[in-house]
């Protein structure tokens, strides 16, 4: 995926652009895609477009933009597509956006983990977060870019850096998770994926990933077996997506899907349609852990409500409590990247 480039803040402070803290309009619901000419980027801006509650879908990336852009743009839908390009435009790309996604980063190839991102995709976040702090702080953003463990706490300590932090606006994608889990559940047990549903809670990545079979609906009765193979399935399904790619790259439609996904019911959310999704948000569910994954109420605001784990089986509140140390580790890796820089 194509990289945001330096000083992105002091582009934006230059550009004469003035700075609002409104959101657009619940009617005319405005989405920035950061990162859209990527391998993500790109099929999820095909999704977008084609969700009738998107009314201007506004595409950034350092390059490519244009082309993405005009070719999105030639789709029958009402979703108006502007491009923006490089960190001189980055703050017109989100000015006044509902729902900000950002998938910009480099993806893991074969060896690597989320973690190994951190480096890079690390600046990248924190300096988008800068000029959306200037820009347009009141809009949802959604973390796509990996560590997601680590990128919502950095994205937050930006933002309360600029004294603008709303925890009930700023959240990790965890959509796959659940995506891969309803889909794999499905195909085990013969029902149908559409009408299948199973929370995941914790973070987004390995151990952290905890899959609540216990709470899978239509009720699915699992063996123990089942459970164990199923779990590690879930928490390693990224990684088979990689090695399957064998170097090209990381899982990009079915993230893009899930992006999509999420997007939408942040935007139905804004539009006054409460629902519940699954993500990586600032939380008190768990003790002991600033950030965690649960079923949160979307509505006008962000987060209405954390929904909680509610009842799990034991094995999974053995999986729960052994995550809390992984995330506090992948929190404090993103606090600290922040106020040491």
């Amino acid at each position: 995926m194509a990289l945001p480039a330096k000083n992105l803040v002091q582009a934006a402070a230059t550009s004469g652009l003035r700075v609002v803290s409104v959101r657009h309009s619940s009617q005319a619901p405005k989405v920035a895609l950061l990162g859209a000419a990527g391998g993500i980027g790109q099929p999820l801006g095909l999704l977008l477009k084609q969700d009738p509650l998107v009314a201007h879908l506004a595409l950034y990336d350092v390059v490519n933009t244009p082309g993405v852009a005009a070719d999105l743009s030639h789709i029958d839908s009402n979703a108006k597509v502007t491009a923006h390009t490089g960190p001189k435009e980055l703050f017109a790309a989100v000015e006044n956006a509902d729902v900000i996604v950002i998938p910009a980063g480099v993806p893991r190839k074969p060896g690597m983990t989320r973690d190994d991102l951190f480096n890079t995709n690390a600046g990248i976040v924190r300096d988008l977060a800068a000029v959306i702090a200037k820009a347009s702080p009141k809009a949802l953003i959604a973390i796509i870019t990996n560590p997601v463990n680590s990128t919502v706490p950095i994205a937050s300590e930006v933002l309360k850096k600029a004294g603008v932090y709303d925890p009930k606006r700023v959240f990790g994608v965890t959509t796959l998770d659940v995506v891969r889990s309803q889909a794999f559940v499905s195909e085990l047990k013969g029902l149908d994926a559409s009408k299948t549903v199973v929370p995941v809670v914790g973070g987004h990545a390995g151990i952290t990933i905890i899959p609540l079979l216990s709470q899978t609906k239509p009720a699915t009765k699992f063996t123990d077996d089942e459970i164990a193979k199923l779990t590690p399935r879930i928490q390693d399904a990224g990684t088979e997506v990689v090695n399957a790619k064998a170097g090209a790259g990381s899982a990009t439609l079915s993230m893009a899907l899930a992006g999509a996904r999420f997007a939408n019911a942040l935007v139905r959310g804004i539009k006054g349609e409460k629902n519940v999704q699954c993500a990586y948000v600032a939380s008190d569910a768990v003790k002991g852990v600033e950030y965690f994954s649960t079923p949160v109420e979307l509505g006008p605001n962000g987060v209405e409500k954390i929904l909680g784990v509610g009842k799990v089986s034991a094995y999974e509140q053995k999986l729960i409590d052994a995550s809390v140390a992984e995330l506090n580790k992948n929190i404090a890796k993103g606090v600290a990247f922040v106020k040491g820089n």
